[in-house]
C-alpha cells in the first residue's frame, strides 16, 4: 500500500502517550450537521454499536434487515444496497458526506469500496436533504459516517477488536486510535479481514440436466446421480474475500471552525463465484461426476477466478465561520482525490496449455477456445476529483443551505474482457435546502440543478464482403482469434459527447397531530442522467453471464415519488407505516433476450453470423414505469424481570410494472420480519426471523425465486474492566436452520446461493 509506512510511523509516534478513560462521542450527521434524531427524513439510522457487534459483511448485507432496504449480493464480498427497488447509480453511497466513486456501478460483481471498521453510524436518507449532496438520488443516499476528520476536539481512545466466523473460517482484526495532541486531533484506523469459501446448505448448488447429461439418459438415473451430487457439495467455490484497510486523519478545531485531512487505502482480493456461461461455482472435486469438457462442459469449470482492488483517497474538509458577512454564517468545504482500480484475472495454474490450448481436441468436439469468455486480466480504473462548498444561510426564522459541486471522473477498462471503451464525466451542480418549523408543522424543501457531460465511444465490428467465403475455410483451420479478426472484421469507433441538464425538487411536510402521533407527506421529482455503462457498454459481461449493449440515445430518467407515513409512539407501543408511489419517466433497465431469441442467435451463428459467445444478449432500454409499495412496523415493550422485552413485526413490499406492460426485473419479493429483543443492564439478546416470500412477478427472461426463512440470533454482553475500560463480547448465529436461500435481485441467484449456517464471536476492547 502507498500509505502503510507513513501511517504506521505516525501511529508509533502517538503511541508513547498514556492511554486513559474515553468519553462517549456524540456523532453528528454529515447530513445538514444534525444529530441522527434531528434528521427530518431518514428511512433508517444504524448505530456504530450495532455495526461493531455484527458479523463482518458487505454494506448491503449490513442494511438488508431494514424495512425498505435490501441487497443485490454476489458472494460474501459484494452486496450492493437497494432502496425501495432502486439500486446502482440510483442509490449514492457517501463516505462522510462525499460520494464514494469506485466502480461498483460497472458490474454486479464489483463491491462498494466502503470500510465499516470504524463506522460511527450509517444514515439511509431520502427526500429534500439528499439533494444537497449529490445528483441522481432517485433511490436516496447511504452515508457512512466516521470521525477520521474530527469536527470537535476528541478525547483519547484506543480500541482493538477481533472476530471469527464458522461459515467461511473467517477472521477479522480491527484497531482504532484517536487523541488530541497539542490541539491537533489525530486518528488511525486499521482493519484486516480474511474469509474463505463459504459453506452452503445441502442442495443449494444447482446444475442443469443438459449441462451434465446426455439427452437420452434415463431420467431416474439422472435424478439419483443429481441427488448424490447435492450431498457432496458443501461450499461455494471462489466465494472467498480478503481485505486490508488503513485510514489516518488529522484536524485542528477552534472557535471559528475546523480544518483537517485524511488519507485512506483499501486493498482487497476476492473470488468470483460465477463467470460466464457454464460456471456453476462448485469445486474441482465435483466436476468429474457430471461430465467433462469433451461432452460440452465449460472449459473453465473449477478454475480460480478472482479480483484484486486498490483504493486510495485523499480528503480535505473544513468549516469556517463568516460572521462578517450579512447573509452567510459559515461555509463548509471539501476536496477529494481518489484513485480506484479493480483487476479481474484467472489463476495461471488453471490455464495449462494441455487443458485449454489443444486446438485439435476443440475442433473435434466443436469448441472454440474463446467461446463465452476471454482469458487474462481485465482492469477497471476510476480516477476522480471532486470539490464542494456548502454555505449556511440560516437566520432566526429559517434554516437554509446552498451547495456548489464540481466533479471530474475518468473511467477505463482494459484487458481481455474489456466491455466498454474509456469514458469521462464532468459535473457542475448547485443545490439549495430549506427547513422551517411553525406551529405544529415542519417543512423541508430542496432543489438542485446539474449540468453533466458524458464522453465516451463505442466500438463495433464490421464484416468484409468475402466473410462467408473465408468463414468455411477458417472452420477447418485452428481457431486463431487474432487471425480471424484481422481477416474478417474491421473495428469502427464512434465517439460521443452527450450533455444533460437535470433539475430536481423535493418537498416534505410533517405535522404533529398530538403527543404521540405525527404524519409526514413527501414529494420528490428527481432527474438522473444515464451512467457511462448504460450508454457505452458494448461487450461480454461475464460476471452477469450476458452480452450487454448500451444505448447512447438514452434520455435522463425522472422519478416522481410521493410517500405518506404515520408514526405512533405511545409509551411502550410504537408503530410506523409508509406507503409510496414512484412514477419513473424513461426508466432505464437491462432487458434480457428471451430463450427463443437466444436460440435464434445461436442458429444465426451456425450460419456464419456474429454471435455473443453463448451469452444472453441484454440491451439497455428505457420506458415509463411505476413502482409502489409499503413498509409497516409495530411492536410493544414489556417489563420482564429486571429488564425489557420488545416484540415487533415488520413487513415491506414493492411492485413494479412498465406502463406498456410487464414487470420490472429483479425486484425483491415481500418480506415479513419478526424481532425479539431483551435488554437487561449491560446484556442484550436479539432474535430475528426474516420470512421472504416467493417471487413470481418476474420480468421478461427472468426465473421465479422460491420462498425462504432466515433465523438469526445475537447475544451482546459488556464487561467493566475498571479504570473506565470496557470489553464488549458478541456471539451471533445467522441462518440457524441452514436454509437454502436465493436473492431474487441477484444476477446470479441460481449459481450463487446465500451462505449456510454461520456461528461467530466478536469482541471489542476499549481503553
Amino acid at each position: 500500500m502507498k500509505i502503510n509506512k507513513f501511517v504506521l510511523i505516525v501511529l508509533g509516534c502517538f503511541s508513547f502517550h498514556s492511554i486513559h478513560a474515553v468519553e462517549e462521542v456524540v456523532v453528528t450527521s454529515a447530513i445538514l450537521s444534525k444529530s441522527a434524531s434531528e434528521i427530518p427524513d431518514p428511512i433508517h439510522i444504524v448505530s456504530g454499536d450495532d455495526i461493531s457487534t455484527e458479523a463482518t459483511q458487505s454494506l448491503g448485507e449490513t442494511l438488508d434487515d431494514l424495512l425498505g432496504v435490501s441487497t443485490a449480493d454476489y458472494g460474501s464480498a459484494v452486496g450492493q444496497p437497494i432502496i425501495r427497488g432502486m439500486s446502482g447509480s440510483r442509490v449514492k453511497i457517501l463516505d462522510n458526506g462525499i460520494v464514494n466513486r469506485d466502480v461498483s456501478g460497472l458490474g454486479a460483481d464489483h463491491f462498494n469500496d466502503i470500510d465499516l471498521g470504524n463506522a460511527q453510524q450509517i444514515e439511509v436518507v431520502r427526500g429534500p436533504s439528499s439533494l444537497l449532496y449529490t445528483n441522481g438520488t432517485i433511490g436516496g443516499i447511504i452515508n457512512v459516517v466516521d470521525n477520521s476528520i474530527a469536527m470537535e476536539n476528541v478525547e483519547q481512545m484506543f480500541k482493538v477488536g477481533a472476530e471469527t466466523q464458522s461459515v467461511n473460517d473467517g477472521d477479522t482484526q480491527t484497531l482504532f486510535f484517536q487523541d488530541n495532541i497539542n490541539n491537533l486531533n489525530v486518528s488511525f484506523a486499521y482493519k484486516n479481514t480474511s474469509l474463505g469459501n463459504y459453506d452452503v446448505p445441502n442442495g443449494a448448488i444447482m446444475h442443469e440436466e443438459e449441462e451434465h447429461h446426455d439427452e437420452d439418459e434415463d431420467h431416474d438415473e439422472h435424478e439419483e446421480e443429481h441427488e448424490e451430487h447435492e450431498e457432496d457439495v458443501g461450499f461455494l467455490a471462489n466465494s472467498d474475500f480478503e481485505s486490508e484497510s488503513m485510514k489516518f486523519g488529522a484536524s485542528i478545531v477552534d472557535d471559528n471552525g475546523y480544518l483537517g485531512f485524511s488519507i485512506s487505502s483499501v486493498e482487497s482480493s476476492y473470488g468470483i463465484p460465477f463467470h460466464g456461461e457454464g460456471h456453476e461455482g462448485h469445486g474441482d472435486e465435483h466436476g468429474d461426476e457430471h461430465g467433462d469438457e469433451e461432452e460440452g462442459h465449460d472449459e473453465h469449470e473449477g478454475e480460480r477466478i478472482f479480483t484484486n482492488t486498490q483504493s486510495d483517497k485523499f480528503d480535505i474538509k473544513g468549516s469556517q465561520s463568516l460572521d462578517s458577512f450579512d447573509f452567510v454564517n459559515s461555509v463548509d468545504f471539501f476536496f477529494r482525490d481518489s484513485e480506484y482500480s479493480f483487476t479481474e484475472q484467472h489463476a495461471e495454474e488453471e490455464h495449462e496449455e494441455e487443458e485449454h490450448h489443444d486446438e485439435d481436441e476443440h475442433d473435434e468436439e466443436g469448441h472454440d477456445e474463446h467461446e463465452g469468455h476471454s482469458e487474462g486480466p481485465t482492469t477497471f480504473t476510476n480516477d476522480s476529483a471532486e470539490a464542494g462548498f456548502i454555505f449556511d444561510l440560516s437566520n432566526d426564522l429559517v434554516s437554509q443551505k446552498l451547495s456548489l459541486n464540481l466533479v471530474n471522473e475518468d473511467t477505463s477498462i482494459f484487458g481481455a474482457e474489456a466491455f466498454m471503451n474509456p469514458a469521462s464525466r464532468d459535473e457542475a451542480t448547485i443545490g439549495y435546502y430549506l427547513s422551517r418549523s411553525f406551529n405544529d408543522f415542519e417543512i423541508d424543501f430542496g432543489v438542485r440543478y446539474d449540468t453533466i457531460d458524458n464522453k465516451g465511444s463505442v466500438s463495433s465490428a464490421h464484416e468484409e464482403e468475402h466473410h462467408d467465403e473465408d468463414e468455411e475455410e477458417h472452420h477447418d483451420e485452428d481457431h486463431d482469434e487474432e487471425e480471424h479478426h484481422d481477416e474478417h472484421e474491421e473495428m469502427e469507433v464512434d465517439y460521443y459527447d452527450k450533455s444533460f441538464n437535470s433539475s430536481s425538487i423535493a418537498f416534505n411536510i410533517g405535522r404533529q397531530l398530538n403527543d404521540y402521533v405525527d404524519v409526514n407527506l413527501g414529494f420528490a421529482s428527481v432527474e438522473r442522467a444515464p451512467s457511462s455503462i448504460e450508454m457505452f457498454m458494448n461487450g461480454a459481461h461475464l460476471a452477469t453471464g450476458r452480452f450487454e449493449v448500451g444505448n447512447v440515445n438514452l434520455d435522463s430518467e425522472t422519478s416522481n415519488n410521493i410517500d405518506l407515513s404515520v408514526n405512533i409512539n405511545n409509551g411502550n407501543f410504537f408503530a410506523i407505516a409508509t406507503v409510496f408511489i414512484n412514477d419513473v419517466d424513461n426508466y432505464i433497465y437491462l432487458q434480457d433476450e428471451t430463450e427463443e431469441e437466444h436460440e435464434e442467435h445461436d442458429e444465426e451463428h451456425e450460419e456464419g453470423h456474429d454471435d455473443h459467445g453463448g451469452l444472453t444478449l441484454a440491451n439497455y432500454l428505457q420506458q415509463d414505469a411505476e413502482l409502489d409499495g409499503y413498509e409497516i412496523e409495530f411492536g410493544n415493550t414489556f417489563d420482564l424481570a429486571s429488564g425489557e422485552l420488545t416484540l415487533s413485526f415488520g413487513r415491506d413490499e414493492i411492485n413494479g410494472e412498465f406502463t406498456n406492460g410487464g414487470n420490472i426485473p429483479r425486484l425483491n419479493p415481500a418480506r415479513n420480519i419478526y424481532k425479539l429483543k431483551y435488554s437487561q443492564d449491560d446484556m442484550t439478546f436479539g432474535l430475528m426471523l426474516k420470512d421472504v416470500e416467493e417471487q413470481n412477478d418476474i420480468g421478461l427472461g427472468e426465473t421465479p425465486t422460491a420462498a425462504y426463512e432466515m433465523l438469526n440470533a445475537k447475544l451482546t454482553k459488556s464487561f467493566d474492566l475498571g479504570n473506565q475500560s470496557k470489553l464488549t463480547l458478541s456471539i451471533f448465529g445467522n441462518n440457524l436452520t441452514d436454509e437454502v436461500a436465493r436473492n431474487h435481485s441477484s444476477y446470479v441467484k441460481k449459481e450463487v446461493p446465500l451462505p449456510g449456517r454461520n456461528y461467530g464471536v466478536r469482541f471489542n476492547l476499549t481503553f
